[in-house]
């Protein structure tokens, strides 16, 4: 429970069907950020302590017993450590996934089973639905009801182990309804709360990367011409286009790659980021098997991302390659490709490459 509306609506649902609820809040803050005023709207942050207060009155008033579990050394070594990682050798992480699959769904079960908290089920705000497919022991994830809220391409990293006690109570529920329920509950100040928007206030990020060796180096043009300096790799991403600090240009130019080993930045036209094949590692099958043959899917390059129609090829190592029909834009390696067929996840992984 984080105390938004999401999660408090979801356990309060639960509880009015009958089950015996217990709030569960991950305690991450570790103090590896700088305390500035006002951030707001994010998962971690030097608020936590008051925000835990909140979370255990909101508990309180729902009648349900709270539990503060604290994954500060696993958050920041799943997460934290991760997104500088990545960062520093030129890729662009996804902290919620790998959040999803680490900490939330792994590290915060397997502690509150330790602690001595018993539970059946493990249930979530997230906007997604899952269940059981038909004559078969395995488990499905698939979209939420509200499309635009759908939180299915965070889920691609969740085993058949959790998925077979996950409970997404929000999954067939638009968001309009979940604030009406919060309402009608008399809980105003929840139904109104602001949806978290990242796993950091942005403000925060230079406050991670203290210490780390990210320093100046060339821009480069795509043909390996010296256009200009950035400041450090660590500040850019591919397909960004504001604050490159260099003009002149004929056409505007964004980020088409990024090299670590040289330190360099590279820019071009909008046209260089355009790609039709992506190879991804560590792949997790969900809602199938691991398939031994190619198929057609549905792909998600990011989480705003309109999935597009393209072929898998399963690759040895836990690895696909996932060849698009047509060209996509901004193939950022780091970020999650998420397959689908219709509203069914099929599986997904980590962008390694793309050509």
């Amino acid at each position: 429970m984080s105390g938004g509306v999401d999660s408090t609506i979801t356990a309060l649902l639960l509880k009015n069907k009958g089950y015996e609820v217990v709030g569960l809040t991950m305690a991450i803050y570790s103090g590896s950020i700088k305390p500035e005023p006002g951030a707001k709207n994010a998962c971690y942050g030097p608020d936590e302590a008051e925000d835990l207060e909140k979370v255990a009155a909101l508990c309180e008033r729902l009648g349900i017993k709270h539990y503060s579990i604290d994954l500060k050394q696993q958050y920041k070594h799943d997460v934290l450590d991760y997104f500088c990682s990545q960062y520093m050798a030129g890729k662009t992480p996804n902290p919620c996934a790998v959040c999803n699959r680490k900490v939330k769904f792994g590290g915060l079960v397997r502690a509150a089973k330790q602690t001595g908290i018993d539970f059946d089920y493990f249930a979530t705000g997230h906007y997604a639905r899952c269940g059981q497919v038909e004559n078969s022991d395995r488990f499905y994830i698939k979209k939420g009801a509200h499309r635009p809220k759908d939180q299915s391409y965070f889920l691609w990293g969740l085993g058949q182990d959790i998925l077979s006690m996950l409970l997404l109570p929000l999954g067939e529920l638009q968001k309009t309804q979940v604030r009406a329920l919060a309402r009608e509950a008399g809980l105003p100040e929840v139904a109104e709360k602001a949806d978290s928007q990242d796993f950091i206030d942005s403000r925060y990020y230079s406050s991670l990367f203290e210490g780390q060796p990210s320093r100046p180096g060339p821009v480069l043009d795509t043909h390996g011409k010296t256009i200009g300096e950035h400041k450090g790799i660590i500040y850019y991403t591919i397909g960004q286009r504001k604050g490159l600090g260099i003009g002149g240009a004929k056409d505007p130019l964004y980020v088409v790659d990024i090299n670590a080993e040289k330190n360099a930045v590279i820019l071009g036209p909008r046209s260089a980021l355009m790609h039709r094949t992506l190879e991804a590692g560590g792949m997790n099958w969900v809602s199938i098997a691991a398939p031994e043959k190619e198929m057609r899917v549905q792909a998600r390059i990011r989480q705003q991302h309109k999935e597009a129609p393209a072929t898998a090829f399963p690759l040895p190592d836990n690895r696909c390659r996932i060849v698009f029909d047509d060209a996509q834009l901004s193939i950022t390696p780091g970020q999650s490709v998420v397959l689908y067929d219709g509203d069914t996840l099929l599986g997904g992984g980590v962008i390694e490459s793309r050509s």
